[in-house]
């Protein structure tokens, strides 16, 4: 429930403040996150599930089933595991005590499940809902806990008319306001709904919204909202707590936004910068950024600054190193810039060089250039292979998509492959990834075909419930949507196409690579895992606050949409799932995007001649910065920071 201003902000020993986002990451994932290495066949962790997830404190005894999880893969032999029940937020007096208990996961099996009786004091104080933890352990494997809720049923003076698992319609609450806006909303200039209400009324209203539309509705503990004094807060709550397979969170994309920014950004499609893409390598000290790419005909490019660049200071203030809350608030303030006109001071040191530089960059409104360096390379086989560089699926795109099209079929002989470079791709407008599926695979394999089906929750099976609208599957798009519209787009009528990926290529790009898949194009990915966003939100304004839930998930023709961990490039891989053909590849920041010694470009070349996977081998320069530098050693992947509107599945235009 962060209010989220700018994305990828750095991490500081102190906590979040309204308004920010600051992620406090400590050096990457660690060993109890439940992810598993590339390929991998064997369990490395193990994950625990409880349904149910909540008990009402006076619901007397209740039935727990623990089902444990494998994430990796199986085991030749039985697993055991010894699962405990101990107080968190719930005191011990809070529940009578429960006997440990064991389950088996059999060999070859993926689950083992057992249950428990629980039982809540049903005391009659009123407080905030408790919670128990539900852990286990198991002989050579991490085993990640889960989380018992037990609600409180003590009605508090809160006057919030709550009743457990009872909902009103979400438009009884809508638009009452404890600070009601004055004034016309500027997207149609009519007068804003607001009336005098209380922060109850706002909670209730996010209470009900969240019961009809999201996704998980029937995995979010009811709380009651009248013991909650911020909407924010409370809408935080109003998530699912469950996992993935891997142990990542199910639902790591709920966020707000303050409406007045929502509607500047979503609207203008610009935003202040200085046209250099920074990736976050290490977010804490000692703390790591490079150069992804520039943008053309901005201060970045003006000034030379190169990709793989990495910031050295910032103002004077070393930027490895330094970790006060004055110095990471000047670092998140100088690398993402609110407005046009702010200078700031960048000290590089550029891949390979012995010394730094100082550079003055001056922030203006970037418009991004989402198709970059169209061209064609030759494999070592001698194939004539298109490229371009594709980092965004905004409306611009489209012409930009269009005449690289034009360009490659302009080529004597045609191409032979295309690859598409996505790796810094995270998202957009649906109908763009739409119409690129049609120009790569041509009107024959795409005519009346899915490209996209959105399910919302078994609610809604039939209905858009935010729209109203019936539920049509988006098709591959055939025609532009810009000044002029209907016009036939070009097609290339390839049967295969090469993706670079990595955690950056989400959302819309994701779609692109499923929506494909599903009409049985070969997609084959270079590089690394994307990011594992099979979902989609609305916004939804209340009170000058705009709310983004999970509500849809996309599957495509065959009905697939099951990668909320991620696509996973791995050789020889079959079948239509999550992971994909292709070969990992490090992101190569020692040369140009579009150059073919590029490490993933190279690898890509050369899978375009044989199909398989070259020999790993270092592609990245060292960086003769500090010592202290893990790039110093190898090659990791950073996170390109873009703001929401440009990260996510957008449905409309």
């Amino acid at each position: 429930g962060i209010r989220m201003k700018r994305t990828g902000r750095l991490a500081a020993p102190y906590p979040a403040v309204s308004g920010l986002i600051i992620l406090a990451l400590t050096g990457g994932c660690g060993g109890g996150d439940g992810n598993a290495p590339a390929g991998s066949s064997r369990p490395t962790a193990i994950n625990l599930s409880v349904a149910p997830n909540s008990v009402a404190e006076d619901a007397g005894s209740v039935d727990v089933t623990v089902t444990a999880t494998l994430v990796g893969g199986t085991a030749q032999t039985p697993t055991a595991v010894t699962v405990s029940v101990v107080g968190d937020s719930a005191a011990s007096d809070d529940f009578a005590p429960v006997a440990d208990l064991s389950i088996s996961i059999d060999s070859g099996a993926l689950s083992g499940s057992a249950s428990f009786s629980f039982m809540p004091a049903n005391d009659t104080d009123v407080e905030e809902d408790e919670t128990v933890t539900v852990s286990g352990t198991a002989t050579g494997l991490i085993v990640n806990a889960a989380v018992l809720t037990i609600v409180d049923d003590d009605g508090a003076d809160t006057t919030s008319g709550w009743v457990s698992g009872v909902f009103l319609p979400a438009s009884t609450f809508a638009a009452q306001c404890q600070a009601p806006r004055i004034g016309n909303d500027p997207r149609d200039n009519r007068p804003y709904p607001d009336v005098q209400g209380r922060t109850v009324d706002e909670n209730n209203f996010l209470r009900s919204w969240s019961n009809n539309t999201y996704l998980w509705y029937d995995e979010i503990v009811d709380r009651d909202p009248g013991l909650y004094d911020d909407p924010l807060e409370y809408f935080d709550l109003l998530k699912t707590e469950q996992r993935t397979p891997s142990g990542a969170r199910k639902d790591r994309f709920h966020f707000t936004y303050d409406t007045e920014d929502w509607i500047a950004l979503s609207q203008a499609g610009e935003s202040a910068g200085y046209g250099a893409a920074w990736t976050i390598i290490a977010r804490s000290p000692p703390r790591e950024a490079a150069v992804a790419y520039t943008e053309p005909n901005t201060p970045a490019s003006a000034a030379g600054v190169q990709r793989g660049a990495r910031i050295v200071s910032i103002d004077g203030i070393d930027f490895v190193n330094a970790n006060d809350r004055d110095s990471v608030d000047a670092f998140n303030d100088a690398l993402y810039p609110d407005s046009a006109g702010q200078t700031h001071a960048f000290e590089f040191r550029d891949v390979g060089a012995a010394t730094t530089q100082v550079l003055e960059l001056t922030s203006e409104i970037i418009t991004s250039t989402p198709v970059q360096h169209v061209r064609t390379v030759t494999s070592p086989a001698g194939a004539t292979v298109g490229y371009m560089l594709f980092n965004d699926h905004l409306r611009t795109a489209e012409a930009g998509l269009i005449e690289a099209v034009r360009t490659f079929n302009a080529v004597p002989g045609g191409i032979q492959d295309l690859v598409i470079d996505m790796r810094y791709n995270s998202g957009g407008f649906l109908y763009i990834a739409s119409q690129l599926g049609y120009m790569i695979a041509g009107d024959a394999q795409t005519a009346g075909r899915v490209f996209e089906r959105l399910q919302f929750n078994d609610k809604h099976p039939e209905t858009n419930p935010v729209t109203g609208a019936p539920l049509r599957p988006i098709l591959f798009s055939s025609e532009t949507r810009a000044s002029p519209s209907g016009l036939p787009l070009p097609t290339l009528d390839l049967r295969r196409v090469i993706i670079l990926s990595g955690p950056g290529t989400c959302s819309a790009s994701e779609s692109l690579i499923n929506g494909l898949r599903g009409i049985d194009i070969d997609v084959v990915l270079i590089g690394e895992a994307t990011c594992g966003k099979p979902y989609g939100f609305y916004a939804r304004d209340n009170c000058g606050t705009s709310y983004f839930t999970i509500q849809f998930r996309g599957t495509n023709a065959k009905g697939f949409g099951d990668y909320s961990d991620e696509f996973l490039p791995i050789e020889g891989a079959t079948g239509s799932g999550a992971n994909v053909p292709g070969c990992r590849a490090a992101d190569d920041f020692g040369h140009a995007l579009g150059d073919p010694d590029e490490g993933r470009l190279a690898t890509a070349l050369s899978y375009s001649d044989s199909s398989t996977c070259p020999a790993p081998v270092s592609t990245g320069r060292p960086f003769s910065g500090e010592a202290a530098s893990p790039l110093s050693l190898q090659p990791r992947e950073g996170t390109v920071s873009k703001p929401p509107w440009r990260t996510n599945r957008i449905i409309q235009e």
